[in-house]
Formats: C-alpha cells, sequence, structure tokens
C-alpha cells in the first residue's frame, strides 16, 4: 500500500513516524488506532463542551442528567449507580452532584430504610434542562460524524463496540 501524501498526515502519523526514526524495531500499527482514538475522544468532548456551555452546562454535568432522566421516573439513582453508569470517580460524583444540587438540578432524597444514604434526582428545572441539553448534544454528535457516511458510521460503531467488549475482559 502507497504512503500516504503528506498533506493527508494527522498528527499520528506524524509521531508514528518519528518513532520509526528513532525505533524503527517497534511496531506502530496499534498506536496508529490507539492514538487517534486518545485524540479523537478530547476532541469529541471538547466539542460537546462548547455545544453545551450556552446552556451552562459541562460534558460531565450533562452525563449525570442524562443517566437520571434515562431511567425513566422517578429520575432518581443513587451516587453509586451514577458513578456506574458515567464512569467517574466517588470525589469527582460528589462533587458533580454538590454542583448540581446548588445548581437546582438535582435533590438529595435520603434513603428511608437507611439514613446515611441517599439518592439524585433530577428536579423539575433539572428534567427541563436536560431534556434541551440532550437534544443539543445528539445534533452536535450527528454533526462530528457528518463526514462518514451511515454505512461507515454504522461499521464504525460495531468496531468500537467489538474493542470495547475486548478491553472490558
Amino acid at each position: 500500500m502507497a504512503r500516504q501524501t503528506e498533506r493527508d498526515d494527522d498528527r499520528i502519523d506524524r509521531l508514528l513516524a518519528e518513532w520509526q526514526t528513532e525505533r524503527p524495531e517497534l511496531d506502530s500499527a496499534a498506536m496508529a488506532v490507539v492514538g487517534r482514538l486518545l485524540n479523537i475522544g478530547r476532541q469529541l468532548e471538547a466539542r460537546a463542551n462548547t455545544a453545551l456551555r450556552p446552556l451552562g452546562l459541562h460534558y460531565t454535568d450533562l452525563d449525570v442528567l442524562a443517566t437520571l432522566r434515562r431511567g425513566g421516573r422517578p429520575y432518581r439513582r443513587t451516587p453509586t449507580q451514577l458513578r456506574d453508569s458515567v464512569l467517574i470517580s466517588s470525589g469527582s460524583m460528589t462533587a458533580c452532584l454538590d454542583r448540581l444540587e446548588r445548581t437546582g438540578l438535582v435533590e438529595r432524597i435520603a434513603d428511608p430504610h437507611d439514613r446515611r444514604s441517599s439518592a439524585a434526582a433530577l428536579t423539575g428545572e433539572g428534567r427541563k434542562l436536560i431534556d434541551k441539553a440532550i437534544a443539543v448534544r445528539f445534533a452536535e454528535a450527528a454533526d462530528a460524524l457528518a463526514g462518514l457516511s451511515a454505512g461507515e458510521r454504522s461499521h464504525l460503531a460495531a468496531l468500537l463496540k467489538k474493542l470495547g467488549q475486548t478491553l472490558e475482559r
């Protein structure tokens, strides 16, 4: 296969070319994928944050609010259930819930059977905001993938799912 033109090179191509010069014995095939995934992840998160900024939300806030919303009525989950869904640390979850509670988007509800435990629940204001924000988020995600055909998006989704399942083993 012919080498792509320099004009088509991306950041990862340039990094791998430098490694090829310095350590030609290293197989760079896996890093060509992993490096791009990491780079794309940062870009997608930055795009999401930009799209959500006018609504006063950060991507992490959206993730927590969306988890509460998509769970259905009564739009309530424990911090542990939220952490399992959004994959952030316990300390980060506490800070996020504190911030969302201060802004009136969630409320904490004590567990009647265990006074040491509470759940986070969407407020009416939180539900209105997440319903608006999730539409913005879905539109931004579609825009991010506009350069791919429907078939390419489907194929990429299947490959990424397979990779994710492999990594979870």
